[in-house]
């Protein structure tokens, strides 16, 4: 599949602007079976030419800064995508021989598992969501297997409700009112993965949004999505699992960033020299060409 995806963010302020400042992470990745073609940013008002640099996780990282007085801020990242990714493969080792295994492993790079083992800013380890978790992992079942299986009863068990939680809610919040988002749904299956001494990390992207029979798509439709990737060993590598639609990801899953948890992966952080409140409205098209 090939996708024009347009990720529009608009700010609107109570007062005026003198300076805007921050980082980027809309550029989709290479890799995991899909590729970058083809990558355009646009802000209005205009930004200084943006530098690029690659973060501790592999993710391209674009610089933001806007130094014209402003009361409203627009930012456009328009990217050409290819998806063609493998099925999950239909066996894998024990999980408690891949945990075993993460704790050898001596590499901090991108594809390692030291960095995805331990709690994080927005991710505490707490024993509700480990007990949760084994459940699903018994004793020398596949990897696999059990995390399909914990993706699925997270869809079953949890509610999605965007009035529930807030961008600040902690994963053992989210667990105990049994609702929330996608962003929610990453946190929880990571804190409870970890809690087994799994390697997880929390991904950003999109995914396509399929209309109902007999319904058009509808431009802006589609959201920024999140989901999580847990190291299976050192054969097979990192594998995604979507707790919100229960699946593993498949070719209407576009990667953007990784990282720990939504603080290492999120789109855009900003500091605005300013006062008062202001309003966040994002558009996302995931449209097939």
């Amino acid at each position: 599949m090939i996708y024009e995806v347009r990720h529009v963010t608009r700010y609107t302020y109570a007062a005026t602007v003198e300076l805007t400042n921050g980082i980027l992470r809309l550029i989709p990745q290479s890799g995991d079976g899909q590729m970058l073609e083809r990558f355009d940013l646009s802000t209005d008002p205009p930004c200084l030419a943006p530098a690029e640099r690659l973060d501790g996780f592999g993710n391209k990282i674009l610089s933001l800064r806007i130094e014209k007085p402003h009361r409203a801020l627009s930012i456009t990242a328009s990217s050409l995508v290819r998806v063609n990714r493998s099925p999950l493969p239909g066996s894998s080792r024990p999980w408690e021989r891949v945990a075993e295994e993460a704790l050898t492993v001596a590499s901090i790079s991108p594809d390692g598992p030291a960095t995805a083992l331990y709690p994080s800013r927005r991710v505490e380890l707490f024993d509700e969501a480990t007990d949760y978790a084994r459940l699903s992992f018994s004793k020398h079942r596949q990897v696999n297997d059990a995390a399909m299986e914990l993706t699925h009863r997270i869809r079953s068990d949890f509610v999605y409700d965007p009035e529930a939680t807030e961008v600040s809610t902690s994963a053992r919040e989210a667990f105990q009112r049994r609702r929330g988002v996608c962003q929610d749904f990453a946190h929880i299956m990571i804190a409870a993965i970890r809690g087994l001494g799994l390697p997880a990390l929390y991904v950003s992207g999109y995914i396509r949004t399929i209309p109902q029979p007999g319904k058009e798509r509808l431009a802006g439709a589609d959201a920024s999505h999140a989901w999580v990737s847990i190291w299976c060993g050192s054969d097979t590598g990192w594998r995604d699992f979507d707790p919100t639609n229960a699946q593993a990801i498949q070719n209407e899953h576009i990667i953007v960033a990784r990282g720990r948890d939504y603080s290492d992966a999120s789109p855009i952080e900003s500091m605005v020299l300013s006062s008062g409140r202001h309003r966040l409205d994002v558009e996302v098209d995931v449209a097939p060409v």
